[in-house]
């Protein structure tokens, strides 16, 4: 099979990165999206198959910018894995308007933003892969990750409508939902906690802050794993619209829905006397 050209945004850290390099020990050619790409540049070596772009995920022109480069200088763009993002963290009223906007800029209207600037390119091919980033956040809400929350649900509504619109152009679309990675997220440089500083809060978010301290760099997934399930996924003939990875995503997702199937079960008698007649 030709090598695929792939285009990975949030590539000179955490799981884009660990993307990045499986791409590339799979003989691939990389386009390494980031705000630092020289930081990309570095960290991947292999300059004959690696094009670091600025990008700004926030910043219309520049995603328009990194996907004219990669077609560029690669002919094509094959594989999109929108990685870019953080958490904002802390109870709704601890976060300002700001911090709502700053979250669901770079989370979602981001990852919009680099999405239409590769579909063209795709559309053209008849082909292309896009993996968009979720979380198991984006399957389960959680005291102190309402907003974080939010964005990732957002990001999986979009992903499955998108998947639906796409497919029949030959372009699959997979929201990915991991559970908990030894990446650097849990740091300061990928979380961000409001500072409403609430009293009413204040007990909640230290046992969050603590929670995370605790767990930070000991979490039990594999960057590297979870890179390289993508990479044997690019392959798929009908790759899945979610796709949960790592074991405790499983088990919460199949604990999400349990609860759900009770939940609409139980109360379906009451959800259906909303239907009425219809009057002429």
């Amino acid at each position: 099979m030709a090598a695929r050209v792939w285009l990975i945004t949030g590539a000179g850290r955490g799981l884009g990165l660990a993307v990045a390099q499986a791409a590339l020990r799979a003989g691939d050619a990389v386009v390494a999206a980031a705000r630092r790409p020289e930081a990309a540049a570095e960290a991947l070596g292999h300059p004959e198959r690696v094009l670091a772009a600025r990008l700004d995920v926030t910043e219309p022109r520049e995603a328009e910018a990194a996907v004219a480069a990669a077609v560029a200088r690669f002919g094509r763009v094959d594989v999109l894995v929108n990685a870019a993002g953080y958490g904002q963290i802390g109870a709704f009223e601890d976060n300002s308007p700001e911090d709502v906007a700053r979250q669901f800029d770079v989370n979602v209207f981001g990852l919009m933003h680099v999405t239409r600037a590769v579909l063209p390119t795709m559309r053209a091919q008849r082909s292309g892969r896009i993996y968009n980033f979720s979380s198991i956040a984006g399957v389960r809400g959680r005291p102190g990750g309402s907003l974080y929350a939010s964005s990732k649900f957002a990001v999986s509504g979009f992903s499955e409508g998108l998947a639906a619109e796409l497919k029949p152009l030959g372009i699959f679309v997979t929201v990915v939902e991991p559970g908990y990675f030894r990446t650097d997220f849990l740091d300061a440089s990928s979380m961000r906690f409001g500072a409403g500083g609430i009293a009413d809060y204040a007990e909640v978010t230290a046992a969050i802050k603590d929670g995370y301290a605790e767990r930070n760099h000991k979490q039990p997934g594999s960057p590297e794993r979870l890179a390289q399930t993508l990479v044997t996924l690019a392959d798929a003939p009908d790759p899945p619209v979610h796709f949960a990875v790592g074991s405790d995503a499983v088990e919460i997702v199949a604990a999400k829905l349990a609860r759900w199937g009770e939940e609409l079960a139980a109360w379906q008698h009451l959800s259906v006397t909303a239907d009425g007649d219809f009057e002429s």
